[in-house]
């Protein structure tokens, strides 16, 4: 030590080290004993979870990198479509595997999937909530889909998922989301109509593949009388291509197109006669018109009725006798656009409809519907359903078998009017099975038929019951020559002796159902009104029949059946022609067909122009027959459809045992009993 005293000390470093342990240690060894376990207790925890977190991440990353290292086979997680119709399921399992060149990595299939604003989504919080995945992909992209789903406390979420920390797959039925109800499927429809169940057209038809149409095969003319009808046809359709080419019908004097829809009717209405008579060139130009020409969304009032039996049954015959998908797709756009009659207050539907505006009202000249017409369009609207798996169109027109058959009847006889707002009949309406009335009972078998003929069904019970009603109410003889007629009750009570030609289709409607079980009173009705029917076309001097005929009370009327001026024109109508077909193809009785023969030459003699065949003014004048210049489509659809399977030598050329035909000649397919 110099100058001052200081002492200068140096410590190497291991000697402070040393000085450290011995002090934390002289501390350590100063704390309670209390405090030293605790301290050693939370080093211990704090140890304890820094090692559980870092063995849960790399198990994560361990998981995720065999993920990526090797292919994983898809998991196949049913996602409920809310659109689609549970019958089937089955084509849905077809559709979920995507084609190689479709293929995406599951981000980018969910980047790309666009939110659909008309779809029914599940409950809150399910998987079909939170990921919308596309049914093509749903498959490949859903275990890294739901690897991605947030956390959630609710253990029910748990459930049809993938434990992704063990990399076990347990799948757990869910619960599926309710489906669409009627009104719903209604809206959707009509919101939608180039869809079926939410999906475009062609996405849905590969999904019922399995259900679609096969197509169906005929010979050809095979005689001369069938020959004849063909040339018939031909002269017809070259006359309408000709001058009315893609209008609704021809007028073959002035030569010239007449139209009322704006939907080409007769290309449509023809379509299936040209394929049963084999005339293959002349379908395929009226199939790519169709394709091409046939449009819609016209802003145009339409009627319900004739635009259902003639255009929608139309395209469905050639969908079901061709296989042609292409005719279903467009039944099915316009069966959409004619829904909006159904949005009627009582669901019996109004009887104009709008195409363009899918929009719907009451005729113009009534607040009421007739109820042949809004009871003749279930044929059509049932086979759509069966045809695309669709139900919405078979519930609507059941909905409206269930409200006429609740309203109170004459005998089982329908008043001619019914109203779509009250869904009520119009008090004392006429009842005839004429005008406005013949279809209702008419469709009540065929629909029956249509279905697999179930012996309890409200169809066939009304049925037997207006048959009934017709035999104790509407039926008369003629004083002298008995014939057998149907009269009309005037204001729902008072008897008159007019016939309708139209009512000439009951005759081959009674043997239809004699022909499934019905009582043989009905078939003598049938067969004593053929002979009527067939003597309202003998009595003229044409040979024709009269729109309207008139039958005696009393032997103070001159003549038995006669026919008034303003009712003597003829329109080329199919009635009794197919009541013909009908008792030859169901007798094989040719004596039929000798019948219609003599019908047949007398239109070849009077009806047939330069340019087609026209419709007459006055049937009882031979020299002066007033040609009304207009060729119906239905001359094309059923007249000559009639007489081509009348002459037919095999009688089962149409098994009307697979086959029922609506109320314009379209033949659809007899669909078995549902159980």
């Amino acid at each position: 030590m110099k100058d001052g005293g200081h002492i200068t000390l140096t410590l190497s470093p291991g000697s402070v080290d040393e000085r450290g342990r011995k002090s934390l240690r002289r501390a350590w060894n100063q704390l309670p004993r209390c405090q030293r376990n605790l301290i050693i207790l939370g080093i211990t925890a704090l140890c304890v979870t820094v090692l559980l977190c870092l063995s849960g991440d790399q198990l994560m990353a361990s998981n995720l990198k065999d993920t990526e290292d090797k292919p994983m086979a898809p998991y196949h997680l049913r996602l409920q479509n809310p659109h689609h119709h549970p019958a089937s399921d089955k084509d849905l399992t077809e559709a979920a595997t995507p084609p190689p060149d479709k293929q995406m990595g599951p981000l980018r299939e969910l980047e790309s999937d666009k939110f659909n604003e008309n779809m029914a989504y599940g409950e809150a919080n399910s998987a079909e909530n939170v990921v919308r995945l596309p049914e093509t992909v749903a498959a490949q992209a859903l275990p890294q889909a739901v690897g991605l789903l947030a956390p959630d406390n609710n253990k029910d979420q748990d459930q049809g998922g993938i434990d992704i920390l063990n990399n076990v797959e347990e799948p757990i039925d869910r619960q599926p989301s309710e489906p669409l109800g009627e009104r719903e499927q209604l809206d959707q429809a009509i919101k939608n109509p180039l869809e079926l169940g939410g999906v475009p057209f062609k996405e849905h038809l590969r999904k019922i593949q399995p259900i679609l149409a096969k197509g169906q095969h005929f010979h050809g003319a095979s005689n001369e009388r069938q020959s004849a009808v063909v040339a018939a046809f031909k002269h017809s359709w070259t006359g309408y291509k000709k001058y009315a080419w893609g209008h609704d019908n021809l007028k073959p004097i002035s030569q010239y197109s007449h139209e009322w829809f704006g939907l080409g009717l007769t290309i449509v209405d023809a379509l299936d006669t040209m394929y049963i008579m084999g005339l293959d060139d002349e379908f395929k130009e009226a199939r790519d018109w169709v394709e091409h020409s046939l449009r819609f969304d016209t802003k145009r009032d339409v009627n319900l009725f004739e635009v259902t039996i003639r255009v929608l049954g139309g395209l469905l015959s050639a969908y079901h006798l061709s296989g042609d998908t292409m005719f279903l797709e467009k039944a099915a756009e316009l069966g959409n656009r004619l829904l909006p009659a159904f949005l009627s207050p009582s669901g019996i539907p109004y009887s104009d409809v709008n195409l363009g505006d899918l929009s719907a009202h009451s005729p113009k000249w009534s607040p009421d519907s007739s109820t042949s017409e809004v009871t003749t369009i279930q044929l059509e609207f049932r086979d759509l359903s069966r045809s695309t798996n669709i139900s919405i169109y078979e519930k609507v027109v059941h909905k409206v078998n269930e409200k006429v058959h609740e309203l109170d009847k004459n005998h089982g006889l329908v008043p001619i009017f019914i109203n779509a707002n009250t869904g009520t009949f119009r008090n004392y309406a006429t009842i005839s099975l004429g005008a406005r009335g013949d279809s209702y009972y008419e469709y009540l078998l065929k629909q029956w038929i249509q279905t697999g003929r179930n012996d309890n069904d409200n169809l066939i019970l009304d049925y037997m019951q207006a048959v009934d009603g017709v035999l104790t109410e509407l039926m008369r003889r003629t004083p002298r020559d008995h014939w057998v007629y149907i009269g009309e009750l005037i204001n729902g009570k008072d008897f008159k002796p007019k016939m309708d030609h139209l009512t000439c289709y009951l005759p081959g409607t009674l043997i239809l159902g004699h022909q499934n079980g019905m009582p043989d009173s009905h078939l003598i009705l049938a067969r004593d009104l053929m002979d009527t029917c067939y003597q309202t076309y003998m009595m003229n001097p044409t040979h024709l029949a009269a729109e309207i005929s008139y039958f005696a009370l009393t032997e103070k009327d001159e003549q038995d059946i006669y026919v008034k001026p303003n009712d003597a024109h003829n329109l080329l109508r199919p009635e009794f022609v197919e009541s013909l077909y009908y008792f030859y193809a169901l007798t094989g009785n040719r004596t039929y067909q000798d019948m219609g023969w003599s019908i047949f030459q007398a239109f070849e003699t009077h009806t047939k122009v330069n340019a087609g065949y026209t419709s007459l003014g006055n049937v009882k004048n031979a020299q002066n027959t007033r040609m009304r210049d207009l060729m119906e489509s239905f001359w094309l659809s059923e007249t000559l459809k009639y007489f081509y399977l009348l002459f037919s030598d095999n009688r089962k050329e149409m098994d009307l045992d697979q086959w029922v035909f609506n109320s314009e000649g379209h033949p659809l397919p007899v669909y078995p009993l549902k159980t």
